[in-house]
């Protein structure tokens, strides 16, 4: 994959485009958590997982009341670790957001009545901005499972909320965050690729590649 073609395609999207596609297919949060949840697999319970970039790990840690370390905000991306006697080990790509014992987002919560909010709403990445939907570029990533509709380049993906009335502001707003997501994530594959240098892992040893470079599980360059 070319991944600077891909990137120029990325620059090209057409903004008024995407939001005619995203009032086509028609959206409004439901506010029902699900995006934000674990679910239940094939295989059993899985946590949410959410890709963060770098630098919103780093926004995030100083979107709450006190600084949160590293952990509290991201872990290891799980694909691709393997499960050793000491947990999980191995080298793996990109963060997630961290969860709770749940499998949920560490960042979730939930009223009296079972309406859900996020607690860091003005500081959540843009993959959270952006849901349900996606571009059909290579290089992006598609959140929590395949599409349910289409529309030109955009992915709709699984949600309660799609095919309900959007306003054309909220439907521009959007498209403008879609647009800068999927930049932003070819521009971390394409540093992800730039940056990679393989790292010899031990048991019970994490390593994380993003684009900045190796990383431990807390954040720390890996000298």
């Amino acid at each position: 994959m070319d991944l600077d073609a891909e990137l120029d395609r990325a620059r090209d999207l057409d903004v008024s485009e995407l939001a005619d596609a995203i009032e086509s297919i028609g959206f409004e949060c439901t506010r029902c958590g699900a995006c934000c949840k674990g679910y239940e697999g094939d295989d059993g319970p899985e946590p949410h997982t959410a890709t963060v970039f770098p630098d919103e790990v780093r926004a995030l840690q100083d979107a709450g009341p006190e600084p949160m370390e590293w952990r509290d905000v991201a872990r290891p991306m799980p694909y691709g670790l393997a499960e050793g006697d000491d947990g999980p080990e191995g080298e793996t790509f990109e963060w997630a957001l961290q969860t709770t014992a749940c499998g949920d987002c560490r960042f979730y919560e939930e009223d009296d009545s079972g309406r859900g909010a996020c607690q860091v709403h003005e500081d959540r990445p843009l993959i959270c901005e952006t849901y349900p939907f996606s571009v059909a570029l290579g290089g992006t990533s598609q959140p929590m499972g395949e599409a349910v509709d289409e529309e030109g380049v955009v992915r709709a993906h699984e949600c309660e909320g799609l095919g309900r009335d959007i306003s054309r502001e909220d439907a521009e707003e959007l498209a403008r965050a879609l647009k800068e997501r999927a930049i932003r994530e070819l521009r971390e594959a394409r540093g992800v690729t730039d940056a990679y240098e393989p790292v010899e892992t031990g048991p019970g040893e994490v390593v994380v590649h993003d684009s900045e470079g190796a990383k431990r599980p807390d954040g720390t360059r890996v000298q």
